[in-house]
């Protein structure tokens, strides 16, 4: 009877660290798990910004081609090479300031910071009697500041009729702190 007693005294002080380390294993798997979820919703969070963002550009895009197009009289075909690119789009003053000339085609635009801009650009032929093309640069904007799309549209003229060029340029063209 002596042997029972001595075996339970000798298992009783196991108990308290076995719970702890259980319930500590099971707040690093909770914490893990939080994580992971915040993680999942920036994401998701970002990725719609980039995606209104980039609709709103898309339609500024869409809109200013159409007044691009609705601008053209005329034209004479193209035939010859184009001149270097027009390179008024990679100037924050062409966007921003008493001075821009980007237009808004819109007034306002729903869950956006600002409405969309779109710059329009001729594009001249390296010989004076070709005609050129059009460079249409549109930028959207998300639901905050930093969040841009820029996408681009070349309209040429040529013998088979109007052709479009769409791009999408991945990084701004200019920083924040630029002129």
């Amino acid at each position: 009877m002596k042997k029972r007693i001595r075996l339970g005294r000798r298992s009783r002080g196991i108990a308290l660290p076995v719970v702890l380390l259980m319930s500590s294993m099971l707040l690093v798997a909770a914490a893990a798990w939080l994580e992971a979820a915040l993680v999942s919703a920036r994401t998701t969070t970002n990725l719609g910004e980039r995606v209104q963002a980039f609709h709103s550009a898309d339609s500024a895009l869409i809109r200013c081609t159409r007044i691009a197009l609705d601008a053209l009289s005329e034209p004479k075909s193209l035939t010859g090479p184009l001149a270097a690119e027009p390179n008024k789009w990679r100037l924050k003053a062409s966007f921003e300031g008493a001075s821009a000339s980007a237009v808004m085609p819109f007034a306002s635009w729903p869950y956006a910071i600002r409405p969309p801009q779109c710059l329009i650009e001729t594009w001249p032929a390296r010989a004076n009697d070709q005609a050129g093309a059009v460079l249409i640069t549109a930028r959207g904007f998300g639901r905050m500041a930093d969040n841009e799309s820029w996408l681009q549209q070349e309209i040429e003229v040529g013998e088979s009729g109007v052709v479009l060029h769409w791009r999408r340029i991945v990084a701004k063209p200019f920083q924040q702190g630029s002129p």
